[in-house]
């Protein structure tokens, strides 16, 4: 079970917004996309992986979507996430399912969007967590933000808007894009960062927090094409600087959950207790394995392929000891935890697909498929493994040519 990422910090934090602004996007009348130019590099899909794709979806969906589009983590006091509502909509787009994309996305829009005291509009960034208060009530739990859910979000939208020539999911996308650069970037001695969230939590004088799993650069990569007026490929150029930061603090080379930035000096440091987030190699961390994959993979990008072979060595050596991956290390590549999580598994097929196929092969035959059974990995509660193993088993091929808009149904995918 991966655990509640910490807002702890959010929460006793002042709340600032803007109030009574009209968000309301424009609807242009067709997609104005324009195809991404890129060389993607082709690999060889995992045995059987495509039944394995469709038929994990349809029990996904049957198990934790609810008819009006809520995502259930039925782990987690059947709360419900962005994260969850923006995995769904990635997931619905590849598997050629409209419904369900309609009815995720609008019940995120009617519950997650965030609003001032006042009830007026704050912007349209979709609060992390709703669920069940303790008088009952179920509404939202944390109004903040957790970006990586809103770049997955219009990362689907912009492509779910070229797959069924849904023009108006293009202008929320260009919305949101809008205000993630507003409301989670931020500028450090002349370069711009990604922030997890609001600024006022994650920017707190000197101190920058940040969350290496939620940079993804194949996504600003894309939204550099769709919203011409903001500079994204400058979070590229930053990704990697952090990305190479986390894993500099750690003795094994791993990437870290979270990893501070002083903004004073530029330097990266630790976080450590009393941090509510602390510097270590987690459940969050390993999705950094999948996202830089994806930057190899799609762009050809040599900064990716280099990062996977430096720092998969500790994870490599692990593997071939033991065949077996604690789901937690600490930043000299100790166990904290004796069990290993099929959701890193799915991860490190991704990655391992980029720079040792052997290995990624090894991984699916010993630890993703016997894993399987009846339509989920696991067990039928495990949302962020269903979702995450599902995500790299995902041929990279079928993500680039839908970023050509050339769809190939799952049944389908080569």
């Amino acid at each position: 079970m991966r655990p509640v990422v910490l807002f702890t910090i959010l929460l006793v934090m002042p709340w600032f917004g803007l109030a009574g602004c009209d968000r309301s996007p424009s609807i242009p009348s067709k997609p104005t996309l324009k195809p991404v130019p890129h060389t993607a590099i082709t690999v060889s899909p995992a045995p059987n992986s495509r039944n394995l794709l469709q038929e994990s979806w349809e029990s996904y969906r049957k198990r934790f979507i609810q008819g009006d589009g809520r995502v259930i983590d039925w782990e987690g006091d059947e709360k419900s996430t962005s994260e969850g509502q923006a995995y769904a909509l990635w997931r619905s787009v590849f598997a050629n399912d409209p419904t369900t994309f309609e009815q995720t996305l609008r019940w995120a829009e009617q519950n997650l969007r965030r609003e001032t005291p006042q009830k007026q509009p704050l912007d349209s960034l979709w609060a992390w967590k709703w669920g069940q208060q303790k008088d009952g009530q179920w509404t939202q739990l944390d109004p903040n933000f957790a970006v990586d859910a809103d770049i997955d979000a219009c990362f689907a939208l912009i492509l779910a808007a070229q797959r069924w020539q849904k023009p108006e999911y293009l202008a929320l996308a260009k919305t949101k894009l809008q205000d993630i650069w507003l409301h989670s970037t931020t500028v450090v001695k002349g370069k711009r960062y990604l922030l997890p969230g609001p600024m006022i939590a994650f920017r707190q004088g000197n101190l920058v927090r940040l969350n290496p799993s939620y940079l993804a650069p194949y996504a600003f990569r894309l939204f550099a094409e769709v919203d011409k007026s903001r500079d994204w490929l400058a979070l590229v150029e930053t990704s990697y600087e952090i990305l190479e930061a986390s894993t500099a603090v750690s003795s094994a080379g791993l990437p870290s959950d979270w990893i501070a930035l002083d903004a004073e000096t530029g330097q990266y440091q630790a976080l450590v207790k009393p941090s509510p987030v602390l510097s270590l190699y987690g459940f969050d961390a390993s999705r950094v394995w999948w996202r830089v994959a994806l930057d190899g993979f799609l762009y050809n990008e040599p900064r990716a392929t280099q990062y996977l072979q430096s720092h998969l060595a500790t994870i490599e050596s692990l593997w071939r000891s033991q065949k077996k991956i604690p789901a937690q290390l600490d930043l000299q590549g100790n166990p904290l935890v004796k069990y290993d999580a099929t959701s890193q598994y799915g991860m490190l097929y991704a990655a391992f697909q980029l720079v040792n196929p052997t290995i990624a092969q090894e991984i699916y035959q010993q630890k993703l498929l016997p894993r399987y059974r009846g339509g989920f990995w696991d067990n039928d509660k495990a949302y962020y493994t269903q979702n995450l193993v599902w995500f790299g088993l995902l041929p990279p091929q079928a993500i680039a040519q839908a970023l050509q808009g050339q769809f190939t149904e799952l049944s389908g995918v080569p």
